[in-house]
């Protein structure tokens, strides 16, 4: 754990990953803790077998993590990393349309959970891709650092989303889900292009050492 850690302060790209995903796993948790309580009381009134029928239809979403990992083979976790945090904004706003407690609030609901969960599963292919590129010899200390990382997320969200429930109803846990997301998808949008500079730049560099003639 000592080597994660250490790794954790040295890697900015893991620091990264851990960071987007720790946010999109918070949103994540927040919303499934809270859809229980949303369902079971009086606005739905369903019992916890409505519940399991939720998870098993957003256990369906695992097959798209074949499909993003072809797509971060061809185009890289950026791209992934972009799509899954809007993904999880939309999903915020179509979830936000289940406070209704009749059918259309219900299929509203069910299309938010299974944006959410692609989303959040592109988001976990997308950052351990990255994470993985980092050093070959230390991959399992890396990914330790990221599980740990996302989970710890993922408790905070559980935490932190049945609290704002009881304040601000399902309304507040969307909300939740937008002050989670929409920093680090602005930090994405702000270094992507930097990344890019920084790459162009060192090329350019490279390209113009291979052209000078010898001396």
């Amino acid at each position: 754990m000592a080597e994660s850690l250490r790794l954790l302060f040295t890697e900015p790209e893991l620091r990264r990953s851990c960071l987007y995903q720790a946010a999109v796993f918070a949103g994540f948790s927040a919303v499934w803790t809270t859809l229980a309580i949303l369902l079971t009381r009086p606005v739905y009134g369903l019992g916890t077998s409505a519940v399991g029928l939720f998870a098993l239809v957003g256990g369906v979403t695992a097959c798209c993590t074949p499909l993003a990992g072809g797509w971060v083979d061809r185009r890289g976790p950026g791209p992934v990393n972009l799509v899954c945090m809007f993904g999880v904004l939309v999903s915020a706003a179509v979830l936000a349309g289940g406070t209704h407690g009749d059918r259309s609030g219900l299929i509203t609901l069910i299309i938010g959970t299974l944006l959410l969960d692609v989303a959040m599963q592109c988001g976990m292919v997308a950052n351990q891709a990255r994470v993985y590129t980092l050093r070959p010899e230390r991959r399992s200390r890396l990914n330790t650092a990221y599980m740990t990382c996302a989970y710890l997320g993922g408790s905070a969200g559980s935490w932190i989303g049945s609290h704002v429930y009881e304040l601000f109803g399902w309304s507040g846990v969307c909300g939740f889900v937008v002050v989670l997301t929409t920093p680090v998808l602005l930090r994405h949008l702000l270094t992507t292009p930097a990344q890019k500079r920084g790459r162009d730049r060192s090329s350019a560099v490279g390209g113009s050492g291979a052209c000078r003639p010898p001396q």
